[in-house]
């Protein structure tokens, strides 16, 4: 998503550039050559990456083999740090200038990380700005650009009418349910999410659930809506009481009065739809055991880590429970001070993000280190 829109806005700039390397559809779509698809490489924990090496290697291979046969003039790795930090030490030895943009939460858990950047690194894009300070600091040159959501996350501007579409009422409390985008989490997260939404359906009888579904998830990952009876009408109701929803994450949470949402990016596009949330997080538990010690915050929830303080409720782990889950979903439905004092925390968040033109400003900045610009610390 990050590099399609940035890809547009590189090809805006400079119509003549070429843009090739991993990527996905928005990629594709924005004019990038994709010599790897990134489909399927998504990993969630230590196990999902040791299953996916053999692939990794391939795909670094090609890439590699790629910046020597066609002599690029740079290279912009996003997020992803496992993997392009190994792209940008071999793509830097050939003389290749590196510019990261979306960096690695160095100041959530691993801050020797920025040990790697700072040798390997051209310049990082940050795209939020508490971030900045921790790079120049470290003498890294950096620059805040703004969150790339805020110009990407958009409905269709239909609002309640959305919900007409995928047959539920626009005047029933709507609870939205994002399980996420990887399989392995979908896996562990979805399960306790539609056990917590019958426990919400017990005490405010009238509401319905829509679920967020990420493009590339199989079908088969979905059979439990089905299996736990949520997509069977409610008695007298006219409409659905469920509704599975592809590819339009943005309506879902326009069109939520609460949303039900796997820890990561969503938290934040939640906070631009002003969308209150209850935030949930799993995964193995030996994943946990092996992460846990290099973790430096007390909290995980994006929202809550740029606000610096807990505005919304987070359940990790073993604190993620559907009757915990439930809880805290129905005191948003029925407490409307709550509702309205989260919606004030996420308004300070939004506030924080950047204005519209990261993509754009990031462009730029990359098309400086191209032409040689000063890169400034």
């Amino acid at each position: 998503m990050y590099a399609g829109a940035l890809t547009r806005e590189l090809r805006a700039f400079a119509p003549g550039i070429s843009v090739r390397g991993l990527g996905g559809r928005r990629f594709k779509e924005a004019g990038g050559e994709c010599l790897e698809d990134y489909e399927g490489l998504a990993v969630n924990g230590f196990t999902d990456i040791v299953a996916k090496l053999p692939r990794f290697r391939r795909t670094m291979s090609r890439l590699v083999a790629a910046a020597r046969e066609q002599r690029v003039d740079a290279l912009v790795v996003i997020d992803f740090f496992g993997f392009n930090s190994r792209l940008a030490r071999q793509v830097k030895q050939l003389g290749v200038p590196v510019i990261y943009y979306v960096s690695p939460q160095i100041w959530a858990w691993r801050g020797g990380r920025i040990k790697v950047i700072k040798e390997l690194v051209d310049r990082v894009l940050v795209i939020f700005p508490f971030e900045e300070k921790i790079y120049r600091d470290a003498g890294v040159p950096v620059e805040f650009v703004g969150h790339p959501l805020v110009d990407l996350v958009q409905g269709s501007g239909l609002g309640k009418q959305f919900l007409n579409s995928v047959h539920l009422s626009p005047d029933v409390p709507t609870v939205a349910i994002l399980p996420g985008s990887r399989p392995s989490e979908v896996r562990r997260i979805l399960p306790d999410l539609l056990d917590a939404a019958k426990r919400i359906r017990a005490r405010v009888p009238d509401v319905q659930f829509v679920i967020a579904r990420a493009p590339t998830l199989g079908d088969e990952l979905f059979d439990l809506v089905q299996q736990q009876g949520l997509l069977t009408p409610v008695p007298g109701k006219l409409t659905a009481s469920t509704a599975v929803v592809r590819g339009a994450t943005d309506d879902v949470l326009a069109s939520a009065d609460v949303a039900l949402t796997a820890s990561g990016t969503a938290t934040v596009q939640a906070a631009l739809h002003d969308t209150p949330m209850v935030v949930v997080y799993r995964v193995s538990a030996l994943d946990y055991l092996i992460f846990k010690p290099f973790l430096t915050v007390d909290t995980y929830a994006m929202v809550n880590l740029i606000a610096g303080e807990r505005i919304v409720p987070e359940l990790i782990q073993e604190a993620f429970t559907p009757q915990a889950v439930a809880d805290e979903a129905v005191s948003l439905l029925t407490d409307p001070a709550r509702a309205a004092r989260m919606r004030e925390g996420l308004a300070r968040v939004r506030a924080s993000l950047g204005g519209p033109g990261a993509s754009r400003r990031a462009a730029q900045s990359i098309l400086q280190v191209i032409a040689g610009g000063q890169t400034g610390v």
